[in-house]
């Protein structure tokens, strides 16, 4: 039973109507499922952008609602994956025992944690391109490099929905969810370079800053969406995949001690 439990998660096509079927669900109420998820981001695109960028005109170079927006959107599919590994996932697992249907269909636990965390991603993904889109409304953004951000999108959600399942698998209720925002989210926003560049952070605090996914995305997206190159894009993806992949197994590893006793 330990090794079962400590085991390495069996991928299969099994976890497809799984993920159907979180889709199904999410199509009913998708345009306020994308609203919900890109109002935060917006408002504080605009606000801030606008707002904070008529007395702060660019940085290193850049108009400052330019780099507030390609951080913006990497916040915004964090922000989304998080609240439906945590929220919705957790929902599904404890309060409508979803997951205690599905397992008595020929599924496993790891297919279920698969499409939990695939179906993530792709939401979050959606919601990346919502503001994706008023991004380029705005101008920002118009140049063929525009197009690599997609695919890196959806490796950013499945990143953050790994690491959001692992909570979910430790929550006892809703209300531990805050510990996660709190302490971790939040901060991770302020020193990733959503707001400004990491480089004007004490040293210490850039060292962690450059071990963190969200640190990770924002390197990648916010050149591509101005036209330029990331300086590391084989490391930050490998930081990313990185997370992704252990963050995974540690949900797996969290989700089947507390379900399968």
């Amino acid at each position: 039973m330990r090794a079962a439990v400590y085991a390495m998660p069996e991928f299969s096509l099994r976890f497809l109507p799984i993920w159907k079927r979180n889709f199904l669900v999410w199509r009913k109420l998708a345009a306020a499922s994308v609203l919900g998820n890109i109002a935060e981001p917006l408002i504080t695109l605009v606000a801030f952008g606008y707002g904070l960028g008529s007395l702060l005109q660019t940085v290193n170079g850049i108009p400052y609602i330019q780099f507030l927006a390609s951080g913006s959107i990497c916040m915004s599919v964090m922000m989304a994956a998080s609240f439906e590994t945590l929220y919705s996932a957790f929902s599904r697992m404890h309060v409508q025992k979803t997951w205690d249907a599905l397992l008595n269909a020929p599924l496993s636990l790891d297919d279920v944690v698969l499409a939990e965390m695939l179906w993530a991603a792709t939401k979050s993904m959606f919601s990346g391109i919502a503001i994706l889109l008023v991004i380029l409304v705005l101008g920002i953004g118009w140049h063929p490099h525009t197009l690599l951000v997609l695919p890196l999108l959806f490796l950013i959600g499945a990143t953050f929905a790994s690491l959001g399942l692992i909570v979910n698998a430790l929550a006892r209720g809703y209300d531990f969810f805050t510990y996660y925002f709190t302490l971790a989210v939040t901060p991770m926003i302020f020193v990733a370079g959503v707001y400004y560049p990491t480089a004007q952070l004490p040293p210490w605090l850039q060292a962690i800053s450059a071990k963190l996914p969200l640190t990770a995305a924002v390197d990648l997206i916010r050149p591509l969406l101005l036209g330029g190159w990331p300086d590391a894009p084989v490391a930050n993806v490998a930081v990313l995949v990185a997370y992704c992949a252990a963050g995974f197994y540690v949900a797996s590893v969290l989700t089947r001690r507390r379900l399968l006793k």
